[in-house]
């Protein structure tokens, strides 16, 4: 069942903020970081009127209606040129990380160029992206229409998250964090609204926290009944009572599984078939512990009540079972640690920033001195 498009009442329009090349600050606990640099999409420079079925639009609103509103999208067949629309924004993200207005104004401009350019999916977009006031609004909408079956509803799902999102402010600039993550490491994202739409990883992240919320309140039963749905749609599996920081990447994310006692920092980057899990035998607090910053390779394994250190890298394909310090690199099978000097003394990045960051998966191959191609 399909979740009907809200009405949203009043459109509200998004703070402005004027054009800056000086830095700005990541919406995690890290230092300042530059905008990433990336071929964008060629600004707009007309707008097509985008032809919307009736069935999509919000209840008590007509397409007269949206015709006589500048601001909404209008119906016609003929996909006439208007004057020149909101093209997407090109100055750098907000200050302050309890300020979505940006990454949302830059969400709604990249759906009506998108919409534009592609009609097929112009009734999808408005559905899911333009008819919507706010960020948390669109999201939620979106993983109500994923998430919900033939027995779990999607308008129960979709006031669930829009009551999470209004009551949990952290929920709101988590998303926004992940979502400048993903744009800043991954570079197959071409878009905020693609990654809004489109990554599953960041969709299962959202969608986990608020499980978590649930989770915490002790509504434990719904809380796990969305677990296996995020599990069974996304193919990630995240226990409600894990605890995961903001600024995370779930790249690909398949077959991820974090356990639940597991605790994740703030920005980690985690790839596809890694899982964070106990050893079996033990009981109570039985899974890792991951600081700011590290990378998780794909298919890592890492398991047990063992720590592992800020901006520490684990390769691919690793079994660790054992604390890796701040700094370090394990890789193999099982783990041995490498990427520290002479005197056990990690050894720092160039520029000093977190592996989980740069994404850097190969810089140690040139300190394991038995490595053979």
């Amino acid at each position: 069942m399909f979740l009907h498009t809200p009405h949203t009442g009043a459109r509200t329009h998004a703070k402005s903020h004027t054009s800056s090349a000086a830095p700005y600050k990541d919406l995690t606990s890290h230092n300042h970081i530059q905008f990433p640099t990336r071929t964008k999409p060629p600004i707009l420079t007309s707008h097509a009127r985008i032809s919307t079925p009736h069935h999509i639009m919000p209840s008590g609103q007509s397409n007269s209606n949206s015709n006589s509103n500048s601001n909404t999208i209008s119906v016609t067949n003929n996909r006439q040129h208007n004057p020149p629309a909101e093209a997407v924004p090109s100055f750098p993200p907000p200050e302050s990380e309890s300020d979505e207005s940006w990454v949302w104004s830059q969400i709604k401009a990249e759906a009506r160029r998108d919409a534009d350019s592609e009609p097929a999916l112009a009734s999808y977009l408005y559905a899911t992206v333009l008819s919507h006031p706010s960020l948390p609004r669109s999201l939620s909408f979106h993983l109500a229409n994923k998430l919900c079956s033939s027995t779990l509803l999607s308008t129960l799902l979709y006031d669930l998250f829009v009551a999470s999102f209004s009551e949990h402010p952290m929920l709101r600039s988590a998303a926004v964090a992940d979502l400048l993550a993903v744009m800043k490491r991954d570079p197959a994202c071409v878009s905020f609204s693609h990654c809004l739409l489109n990554y599953k990883g960041f969709l299962a992240i959202q969608a986990h926290r608020v499980s978590h919320v649930l989770w915490s309140q002790n509504r434990k039963p719904l809380a796990l009944a969305l677990q296996s749905r995020i599990a069974d749609v996304f193919a990630v599996d995240i226990h409600p009572a894990a605890r995961i920081g903001k600024g995370i990447l779930l790249d690909h994310a398949t077959g991820v599984v974090i356990g639940e006692t597991a605790v994740i920092g703030n920005n980690v980057s985690i790839l596809h078939h890694v899982t964070l899990g106990g050893t079996g035998k033990d009981v109570g607090d039985r899974h890792p512990k991951i600081a700011d910053g590290v990378l998780i390779g794909a298919g890592a394994t890492i398991l047990g009540n063992i720590k592992i250190g800020e901006g520490a890298k684990i390769g691919a394909g690793s079994l660790v079972l054992i604390d890796v310090p701040a700094r370090t690199t394990a890789v193999g099978n099982p783990a041995r640690l490498i990427g520290r000097n002479n005197r056990g003394e990690p050894v720092k990045n160039e520029g000093d920033v977190f592996p989980g960051e740069t994404m850097d998966h190969t810089s140690f191959i040139q300190q394991w001195c038995d490595y053979i191609i």
